[in-house]
């Protein structure tokens, strides 16, 4: 039998059981869903049970969607994924929230995205859901204060991007999900102490921070297993993070003249310390060049038990001292892997003029063997011939392999270097320092041009 023709007068696809058409039509957006009404009679209520609906209202009038939830005769939806303006209905909004929380949704997620409105309150309805296990909710608009109690009982998975949350109602809503293992917090503000004590069960915290959404200054996770902090003008410092094994780290300052050697020991390095006994550690640039400064200042470093280190970075001498001083602190490390990759740096001129406000002398600072890395605009322009770029990330390997004592494996993915015959040459290098040093070395071509977001 051909695989067009009908079967009993229908097409091969409505002959699939129910079940199986909701599962497709849940991978589509629901005004797609809805169209397939119109095929036939088959088809006229179908998506009506898919266990699944995302609606984009940004196009389409209220009543269009109150038509369409109306329509809707499954008693639980799996997914419910809203994204909409909430400028002139907002009283639709909370309607269709509570249609989402009344039919069981597990997996919630809210996107409003309108500068006309500021201050958006959940009803208390959405704060009492005992079904959700995942809730995403992002927007510039949201005030994150319960005025009841919180009950997401079931929920596992809570990420919350641009919203503004007290550490009032930051509490409230922690104490009222027993269950939670992860949480993400993007870009929130107005927060500044991160208790996470009294959540057992969280083992997965991430958080992005900016010049205009700071987020907090203190982090309490004695439960946190894996962390992701980046992105900062303000410092932020790890009270208890215990039971971490995994972190990565990317603090950014853009203003160097507020800082100190007080400051260096006290933040940077002192949150160093607190990751004594992660395993997998993730380092960007910026947290680099502020070690790097450290170092130069001779302040004192933690040793590590890190076995797997990560580098996210510029090849650029003003992170080699850091890098150095990591490394001849980490003293089990087995693998190495340097991600080249295109990220934001403090710039050198303002690196030396903190060296010299701190009389040091900015040119006995950066070793005579580290002049062959460029500073960073050199690095934004490049080198021009390839057999300098080939030499430029050799000297590089070369320069970190002399500060590690147990290295097991080098990974090298460069991004944006190298032609074919520069890759080609960096191999063969990669070959005979391996035998060189006993240590594997593997360079790869990286097509990721900035920094990861999430764990690996």
């Amino acid at each position: 039998m051909n695989g067009d023709d009908p079967i009993d007068g229908h097409d091969f696809i409505s002959s699939l059981p129910d079940a199986i058409l909701h599962l497709i039509l849940s991978s589509v957006p629901t005004k797609s869903a809805i169209r397939t009404s119109a095929l036939s009679k088959r088809w006229r209520h179908v998506w009506s049970e898919t266990p699944s609906l995302s609606i984009d209202s940004h196009r389409v009038v209220a009543r269009s969607i109150n038509k369409t939830l109306s329509t809707f005769s499954s008693p639980k939806v799996a997914t419910f994924h809203l994204r909409t303006s909430l400028a002139n209905r907002i009283q639709h909004v909370d309607t269709w929230i509570d249609f989402a929380v009344a039919r069981h949704a597990e997996k919630l997620s809210l996107e409003f995205r309108d500068t006309r409105v500021r201050d958006y309150d959940f009803p208390d309805s959405f704060y009492a859901n005992s079904t959700v296990k995942q809730l995403s909710i992002e927007s510039g608009s949201v005030v994150m204060n319960p005025k009841c109690s919180v009950s997401w009982t079931s929920l596992k998975n809570l990420s919350l991007s641009y919203c503004k949350l007290s550490d009032d109602a930051l509490l409230k809503i922690l104490s009222g999900c027993p269950l939670l293992e992860s949480l993400e917090l993007m870009f929130c503000d107005e927060f500044r102490c991160l208790d996470l004590s009294r959540s057992p069960r969280l083992i997965k915290l991430e958080i992005d921070r900016s010049d205009w959404f700071l987020g907090p200054t203190e982090i309490v996770a004695p439960h946190v297993q894996c962390l992701r902090l980046r992105h900062s003008r303000l410092p932020c410092r790890l009270v208890d993070v215990s039971c971490l094994n995994e972190a990565n780290l990317n603090i950014y300052f853009c203003d160097l003249g507020t800082l100190t050697g007080d400051f260096l020991q006290g933040n940077v390095v002192k949150m160093l310390a607190k990751l004594e006994n992660v395993e997998k550690l993730t380092v960007g640039a910026t947290f680099l060049q502020m070690l790097s400064l450290a170092a130069l200042c001779d302040v004192r470093f933690p040793t590590l038990k890190v076995e797997y280190l990560t580098l996210e970075t510029m090849i650029v001498r003003s992170v080699v001292p850091g890098i150095a001083k990591l490394l001849q602190n980490s003293p089990g490390l087995r693998k190495l892997t340097i991600h080249t990759v295109k990220c934001s740096i403090i710039s050198e001129a303002h690196l030396n003029s903190y060296l010299r406000s701190h009389s040091l002398n900015q040119r006995q600072c950066w070793r005579s063997k580290d002049t062959a890395f460029p500073g960073s605009m050199e690095t934004i322009s490049m080198l021009v011939g390839k057999y300098a770029e080939s030499n430029l990330v050799a000297s590089f390997v070369e320069r970190l392999l002399r500060n590690t004592r147990s290295l097991e494996t080098m990974v090298v993915l460069l991004v944006g270097y190298l032609d074919a015959s520069g890759f080609e040459e960096l191999v063969a290098m990669a070959t005979r320092l391996s035998h060189k040093r006993n240590v594997f070395i593997s360079i790869k071509q990286s097509h990721v041009q900035n920094v990861s977001n999430t764990f690996s």
